[in-house]
Order: C-alpha cells, then structure tokens, then sequence
C-alpha cells in the first residue's frame, strides 16, 4: 500500500455535487499517418501492453474509516480495463463543436471511487477521418507534469509503435485491508499531525517576513505599475464568473504557433510566459467588456507551479504549488498591458519564491481530511462563494510538453487540449499545453456564466494579431 499525501487527499476532498477532482484531456489524431489501421482495438491493445508503465491505471482507494488520517492506494485486485477504455462516435460532421461537447458532458460525471480513478473514450466519427483520446483522471493520481509524462509512456515518438519490453517482475495486485486494519494506520496516522504542524510554522513565518519584506520595497529594479503596487493589499474584483457553480459545464479548445509568441516576446521585451499571460489578460477584458462587467480593478490569475524535480520523474501525485498574479485587465493599451505583464509576473515569482517548496504539501498534510471535505461540503451548501472575498478570479496553468510529434499506433497527435477544473468561486480556467510548436488551449467555464466561451478562443488569436502588429 502506498499513502496519498495531504495535498493528493484535498482534490478527493474537494468534491460535491457540482465540482469535480478530475482533470480531462482531448487529443486529437489523424490516422492518415499510420502505416496500417488504427482502431480501437490497436488501442487497446497498446495500452494494455503499457500498463505497467503507468502506475496509477492499476491502484484504487482504500479509505481510513472516520476520515482520521489520509486514505491509501493499492493494486487493485479487481481491476478491469474494459471498463475504464470505452469506445463512441459523435454523428456527422464531426465537428469542433460537436466534439467539445461531447467531451465536457463525459468530463461532468464524477469518476467512481471503488475502482482505478481514470478512464478514456476513443472518439471516432470526426471530420477527414481524425480520432480522438478523451483521457479523466483523477487529480489525486497526478498533477500537470505527471500527466505529461503518462502521455510520453503511452504515445510514440515514431509512427511504427515501439516495442515494449515486459515488466521486470510480474504485476502482483494487493489484498484489501479490513476496516479495523485501516482504522488502526489512521491513529497512527493522527498522532503524528503535531509533528507536521510545528514544521509548518516554523517555515511559514520566517517565509511571510521576507514577502512582506518583498512588498514594502516594492521589488526594485522590476517594471511595475504603481497603482497596482501602492495599494496595501490587492483583492480579486467580483465578476460574472465569480460565484457558486452549477454542475454543467462549456468547453471550447483552439491553439497558437509557438513561434509567433516567441517573435513578439523577443521584439518586445517579457518572456513567453509573459507574453501568454498577456493575451489571457486581453481576452478577458475584451469579453468583459462584451457583457458590460469590466472591473475598475485587475483580475486576479492563480498560476500553478511544479516543484517536481528530475529525482521524482515517473512518481505521480501532485508535486505542485501555486502563486497568484495581477491581470492587467484594467489596462487599454497592449503594450502596456505587455509591460505590466512582465512585471506582475516578476513580484509574484519573487513572492513565491520566498515560499518553501513543500509549504502547499504541508499544510494539506497537515489538514485531517475529514475537516477538510467537511468545509467543501459546507461551503457548497452555503453557497459562501457568493458572499466573501475571493482569493482569484480565474485559474490560468501552462503545462509543458513535448516539442516533437507523437502517435498512437501510427496515428499522429495533431493536438491536446486540457480540459481542467472549475470550482465555486472560479468558474474559469484557462489552461495550455506546449506540444510540437502549438499552445493547445483548453478553456472550461460553469455552462451558466460563459455560455459564448468559444468567444474567448478567437479573442486570443485576435490579441496575438494586435502585439504582433507593434512589432517593428
């Protein structure tokens, strides 16, 4: 058995009834590449002979009874991959709008909990011939990085797939401990919280001297806005897309050359990331402004980071932590908005640098998971998200990938788009994945708040255009 950290446990315990712990990707292939029929069962077959690269598609919850400690993973002695890889068509014509919902309806259905937390649909049907990888799993299993490197175990780098060499020693699936057993580990478990806390504290203050240090000088020799930086403390303005979520979702998927970004960052000063964040940022202000909701004030954007080092490659979980940026959405000129990009982005590395690595990890282990899915549940039910102040106002996450193609059985992977998370109080996210000279975006809203969310994909192509035609 293995033990899921604290941080792993919170995305099982954030869910309710209408937010969800999984995160889904699409990808989309031609099989006009492969040497010789692709199908499901080539899939399926391919997979199946991959298993044992892939961890996490074999273990299942066990929970500690009474929510006492965190719950564990182990092989599960009942594993069935016919019902986790699943086989569909969308009707004619098979377009973008048609894929996209099917794809969200499949990703707003909870993953069942007494079996492997993951499960992917071939897609087939679509226009000239493509197929397409509809892939959930669960947040618990992995964070950005490891579903980067699950795409790399599963996927080729050559059209004619590689052979796979069997596993060293056999897949040995795990007894279930008995409920007085697992009882047992969770008050062993609980006695070691205190340890935990005392760590945390002793490594969260000193880190909240040195931001606070940070912020009264105002980060010197960065580019920044004063307005932004004299306040004592900046709040997330309240938008349409802030406040308690639905259950049903919108999805909508688009991507940009890679190269075009990088010209416009080496004309015009900031970094790719910079740059990326900046066409977020006019996006948002251009719909806002659509729907007459632009606030006086910037948004906030909560940008994921990976600690995961190159020791723990292949390891799965969530290695990640997060730091919060100013949007400058309040601004109306792009060059500007580029520079206030830049350096926003810069105070919020330098404040969350001054953070430990493993700070996010402890206080989730730190958490009892029974408090911690407890307060979701309240929250949900209070609908608190409508009435307090907001931490952010929209997730944006920026994934790397492979800059080369992939097949699968020969088919070539013509994109991914990550299809991420919402929950109360954010009914946006805007995340990217990097593959071979594309960002491939994948925007998901609450279905009620953005009903034109394909809007937002166009917008970014237009905001690239606009910086693009400042360059000398």
């Amino acid at each position: 058995m293995r033990q899921l950290t604290g941080l792993d446990s919170s995305f099982l315990r954030m869910e309710t009834p209408t937010t969800y712990g999984h995160v889904t990707s699409l990808a989309i292939f031609d099989p006009a590449t492969s040497p010789h029929p692709v199908g499901y069962h080539e899939i399926r077959a391919l997979i199946e002979s991959r298993l044992h690269l892939v961890p996490p598609f074999r273990r299942r919850l066990v929970e500690v009874p009474l929510g006492l400690d965190h719950p564990y993973w182990i092989e599960d002695p009942d594993f069935d991959l016919d019902f986790h890889l699943r086989h569909i068509a969308v009707p004619p014509p098979g377009d973008r709008g048609q894929l996209a919902e099917l794809a969200v309806r499949i990703a707003a259905r909870h993953l069942d909990r007494s079996r492997p937390l993951w499960e992917m649909y071939i897609i087939e049907g679509l226009e000239g011939g493509f197929f397409a990888e509809l892939t959930k799993i669960h947040h618990s299993c992995i964070d950005g990085v490891a579903g980067a490197e699950i795409l790399g175990v599963l996927l080729d780098v050559e059209p004619e797939p590689a052979p796979t060499p069997p596993p060293a020693t056999p897949w040995q699936w795990e007894r279930e401990p008995s409920s007085s057993e697992m009882l047992a580990r969770g008050v062993l478990g609980a006695m070691t919280q205190p340890r935990v806390g005392m760590r945390l504290a002793r490594q969260t203050v000193p880190a909240l001297g040195t931001i606070m240090r940070n912020f009264a000088l105002k980060a010197p020799g960065i580019n920044k806005r004063d307005d932004v930086l004299s306040r004592p403390s900046v709040q997330a303005p309240r938008t349409v897309f802030n406040g308690v979520i639905s259950p049903h979702r919108r999805f909508a998927f688009g991507s940009l050359p890679i190269d075009a970004i990088k010209a416009v960052k080496n004309e015009l000063g900031g970094t790719v990331n910079d740059v990326v964040m900046t066409l977020c940022a006019g996006a948002l202000r251009r719909w806002l402004i659509d729907h007459d909701s632009l606030p006086d004030l910037p948004l906030l954007a909560m940008v994921p980071v990976s600690v995961r080092d190159e020791s723990e490659s292949g390891a799965g979980g969530n290695r990640v932590s997060a730091m919060v940026a100013v949007l400058p959405t309040d601004e109306p000129d792009p060059r500007r908005r580029l520079e206030a990009m830049h350096g926003e982005m810069a105070i919020a590395k330098s404040e969350h640098g001054a953070l430990p690595a493993n700070l996010l990890q402890d206080f989730a282990q730190f958490t009892p998971p029974s408090v911690l899915g407890t307060a979701s549940r309240v929250a949900a039910r209070a609908r608190l998200m409508d009435r307090v102040s907001l931490p952010f106002n929209v997730v944006i996450s920026n994934v790397p990938g492979p800059q080369f193609p992939l097949y699968c059985g020969g088919a070539r992977m013509e994109g991914i788009y990550p299809l991420s998370t919402i929950l109360d109080g954010v009914g946006l996210n805007m995340t990217l994945m990097s593959y071979n000279g594309k960002l491939d975006f994948g925007l998901v809203a609450d279905r009620d708040m953005i009903p034109d969310i394909w809007v937002l994909i166009d917008y970014l192509g237009e905001e690239l255009e606009t910086l693009q035609k400042l360059m000398n």
